[in-house]
């Protein structure tokens, strides 16, 4: 497979409107850096703007203007290219890792994202936030998932995660967590049909 990067595909431009620039310019950095640092792996760059910058890009729409606390950020998807094309939120990215936190600080500060505060914990070492929104991408199951992010949300707050076909499966295997912590209105959402080469799956919840 050739490792060059993937042309700009029309949609981009569609789906970022006036923040386009910022978008291209994050996308370059990642595929300039990305796999030296370890943050992608070689492979990814042909499919660099389809399986992960636009990918997550379409779940913008989702977010509404509050607090989005964004779980394992790691290359900034989809943290960063949401904080991108939605400069009305404030996105929290909460990332372990101190090279990747490196990374983020940097990217905030090259892009000038000022919706954009970095926290260098884990999940469930993150204080009580109150997000109203909590979103992750590639992570863990949503089962391992759900006990770890749903005390981040204040009451009413969602999950947005970012999934694969297998998004309903893994709904079905949290039945427990769901109701130990209590979750409701579960369903999966399919973003960029008609749109993407590749649709973006999201399972949306509500705690309270």
């Amino acid at each position: 497979m050739s490792t060059e990067v993937e042309p700009e595909p029309a949609a981009a431009a569609e789906i970022f409107g006036d923040r386009i620039a910022l978008a291209r310019q994050f996308t370059d950095a990642l595929a300039e850096h990305g796999e030296e640092r370890g943050l992608i792996g070689p492979l990814e760059l042909p499919r660099l703007w389809t399986r992960h910058i636009l990918n997550c890009a379409v779940v913008a729409p989702l977010l509404r203007p509050g607090k989005v606390g964004d779980v394992g950020s790691g290359a900034g998807l989809p943290g960063l290219v949401l904080a991108i094309a939605r400069p009305d939120v404030a996105f929290t990215l909460i990332e372990p890792m101190e090279r990747r936190v490196t990374w983020l600080n940097e990217q905030v500060a090259e892009l000038g994202l000022d919706n954009v505060e970095i926290l260098r914990a884990r999940a469930e070492e993150a204080p009580r936030y109150g997000f109203d929104q909590v979103t992750a991408r590639a992570v863990s199951a949503f089962r391992k998932l759900v006990p770890i992010t749903a005390p981040l949300l204040r009451l009413g707050g969602e999950l947005v995660f970012l999934k694969g076909a297998g998004a309903q499966a893994e709904i079905d295997a949290a039945s427990k967590e769901l109701r130990k912590h209590r979750v409701h209105d579960v369903e999966v959402i399919v973003l960029g049909e008609g749109v993407l080469a590749e649709v973006t799956r999201v399972i949306r919840a509500t705690v309270n």
